[in-house]
């Protein structure tokens, strides 16, 4: 185990964070820093963490010298990052002497009960655990639960909405006006028959269509553009009405 004065800097830090392991998204670097033992234990922690997250993405700012540490501590460096911790942004994990804390935001309740589980189950009674996990579910899923897979209706053909088209821009006007201030990205689709050109044409005469729709439920202009990206990118088979009747879509994105 690690001596009183401890490994007191073994922190992974993700995101914008001034410990050791910062993460806010995919590509976010994770930053190393803290003191460690020495250069075996070093390379231990670095090994782990990009295993972890990537070589590209690890950032070594450790320093060695100023603490003592078992051998066992080492071994128990790479168990105690579990992978599930890659699913925790905002994050900080600290390692200090038989203490384990892991700070951040996961996306569920599930999730955040996975990362406790496997810490857990990491430390197997020789350490002690401690989290400060909050549950925040990102902007662009609320979005997505607030369309729940539905379709913005037209008539065959054109651009003029249906009933059952304008009642679900409705409730989309009231869930992205809790945006306020945000910008999005409203984008057509169309399925496969017919000519391309068309097609093109009438997914962006549809994403303008929506923009219309919403301005005149309060939404700003200025925070609404339009794409039509026709056939292009099918999220089902054309072969199938089904299919077809799926990728005839408005997609509505969070610009970040």
């Amino acid at each position: 185990m690690v001596s009183k004065r401890g490994v007191s800097g073994a922190v992974l830090a993700w995101g914008v964070c001034t410990s050791v392991w910062a993460q806010t998204g995919g590509a976010a670097p994770v930053v190393l820093q803290g003191l460690v033992p020495d250069d075996s234990f070093r390379a231990a922690v670095v090994a782990r963490a990009m295993a972890l997250f990537g070589r590209e993405r690890v950032q070594d700012r450790l320093v060695t010298g100023g603490v003592t540490a078992s051998n066992q501590w080492k071994q128990d460096v790479g168990r105690l990052l579990p992978a599930s911790i890659k699913q925790v942004t905002k994050g900080q994990i600290t390692l200090e002497g038989q203490v384990v804390e892991v700070r951040g935001e996961v996306p569920s309740e599930a999730v955040r009960q996975q990362v406790i589980a496997d810490l857990n189950q990491a430390a197997a009674g020789a350490y002690s655990v401690k989290h400060a996990l909050k549950v925040v579910v990102p902007e662009q899923v609320l979005i997505d639960q607030a369309l729940a897979n539905r379709t913005v209706e037209f008539e065959p053909g054109s651009s003029v909405l249906t009933a059952a088209g304008a009642r679900l821009l409705d409730e989309m006007a009231k869930a992205l006006a809790q945006f306020k201030g945000r910008s999005f990205e409203l984008i057509g689709h169309t399925d496969g028959h017919g000519a391309r050109a068309s097609n093109l044409a009438l997914s962006q005469a549809r994403a303008e269509a929506v923009k219309a729709y919403l301005v005149s439920k309060g939404l700003s202009a200025q925070n609404l553009r339009t794409k039509g990206m026709g056939p292009d990118q099918p999220i089902a088979s054309n072969t199938t009405e089904d299919g077809r009747a799926r990728n005839r879509r408005i997609e509505f994105k969070l610009i970040i």
